[in-house]
């Protein structure tokens, strides 16, 4: 079965955006797939005083390769869909890391 494309856009700046869809108090943090364009990322964190977004931040950062300072999370700090920033990769690099952590 194919994989679903996963949707990446580049600012004006060349940050690379990607939807993220949060899935809080998994067994463990890992990027699980995705799902209408969007990454899903699964959390051992629970969504409780910010918990959650810092995990989501980790786990992306490690799965890309970059610095935590590199991750942020520009919309849906209290949803679990939320815009992510990645700084310092082109969109080809952001999509070939990501491409590698999907399972």
């Amino acid at each position: 079965m194919p994989r679903e494309p996963l949707v990446l856009v580049v600012t004006r700046e060349g940050t690379v955006r990607v939807e993220v869809h949060a899935k809080p108090r998994a067994r463990q943090s890992r990027v699980a797939g995705v799902r209408a364009g969007a990454l899903v990322v699964q959390l051992a964190s629970p969504p409780v005083d910010g918990a959650a977004n810092a995990d989501l931040v980790e786990t992306l950062a490690a799965a890309i390769g970059v610095a935590k300072r590199d991750v942020a999370i520009v919309r849906g700090e209290t949803a679990r869909n939320k815009l992510v920033e990645v700084r310092g990769l082109g969109e080809a690099d952001v999509r070939a890391r990501l491409e590698r952590a999907l399972p």
